[in-house]
């Protein structure tokens, strides 16, 4: 970041911060001026009141009310709603419907962070951010996601702990962050059931269910960290909203702190 208001600097070298704010679609450029002046801006986390200040949009982190801001154009963020019988990949060797019929038109080639397995369908995010397709699709960061699964059998309150408390798999013991029954169908033969967890272990959810004796008949991935699948229709691809991003790359810029502050990572997969 380059001060034009600190000794010395040079008042030519790099770009208007505000200029930078509107450019980004934060707010136009009269408003993104108050906003810095309020104290509310953020350059590579020192608060900025100066409106002489230029930064490089290149290097620098910025923030406004402590929520990321993206400066990059290039960068590109879209949230699908995967349907059911579609591989998690851009190219599938075996010749299955994979993700390439949703991204061809793009101008951009992205790729999608974590996977869904074909026969679960809900929220998947596609994106040309390396950096931030890292922190997401690493559990360590402790990235939620939701699903919905229907179940055979009648879920009790005992078998809502027991997801809760952890489930001895093959590969280790797993535990739910939070499990709920959303309700049981009317021939007492399915449930519905709500799962938050971090893990990226591989068909994790349907492991767990079947473990405590409920396999999976129906799963669908409602939310991925602050993103919600909302209303968007099976098949259909939107672009991430300003907020939504926002909120991505604070949790992937606070992430990579922790990381350079000593935090290690482990590998997982959604």
């Amino acid at each position: 970041m380059t001060d034009a208001s600190a000794p010395g600097g040079d008042p030519t070298e790099g770009v208007r911060l505000q200029k930078v704010l509107a450019a980004a679609g934060v707010a136009s450029r009269r408003v993104s001026e108050q906003l810095i002046v309020e104290g509310r801006v953020e350059v590579n986390g020192r608060i900025v009141t100066e409106l002489g200040s230029r930064i490089d949009p290149a290097t620098d982190l910025v923030a406004v009310d402590g929520v990321a801001v993206q400066l990059d154009p290039a960068k590109r963020y879209y949230m699908l709603n995967k349907p059911r019988g579609v591989v998690s990949s851009m190219r599938d060797e075996q010749g299955r419907p994979d993700l390439t019929r949703f991204t061809e038109e793009l101008e951009e080639r992205v790729f999608n962070v974590g996977r869904l397995d074909a026969e679960t369908s809900g929220l998947l995010l596609l994106t040309n951010d390396g950096d931030l397709a890292h922190v997401l699709a690493h559990p360590s960061f402790g990235v939620e996601k939701t699903y919905i699964a229907k179940v055979r059998g009648r879920v009790t309150p005992q078998v809502v702990q027991q997801l809760k408390r952890g489930v001895e798999l093959e590969d280790g013991i797993i535990a739910a962050d939070r499990a709920r029954v959303l309700q049981q169908q009317g021939d007492d033969q399915h449930s519905m059931v709500e799962l938050t967890l971090h893990s990226g272990r591989n068909r994790i959810v349907r492991r767990m269910l079947d473990a405590v004796g409920h396999p999976v008949v129906e799963l669908v991935r409602r939310s991925f960290g602050p993103l919600n699948l909302g209303t968007l229709r099976s098949g259909a691809m939107r672009e991430l909203t300003k907020v939504e991003l926002g909120q991505l790359l604070t949790i992937s810029r606070a992430a990579d702190a922790a990381r350079h502050a000593g935090s290690g990572t482990n590998e997982g997969d959604s």
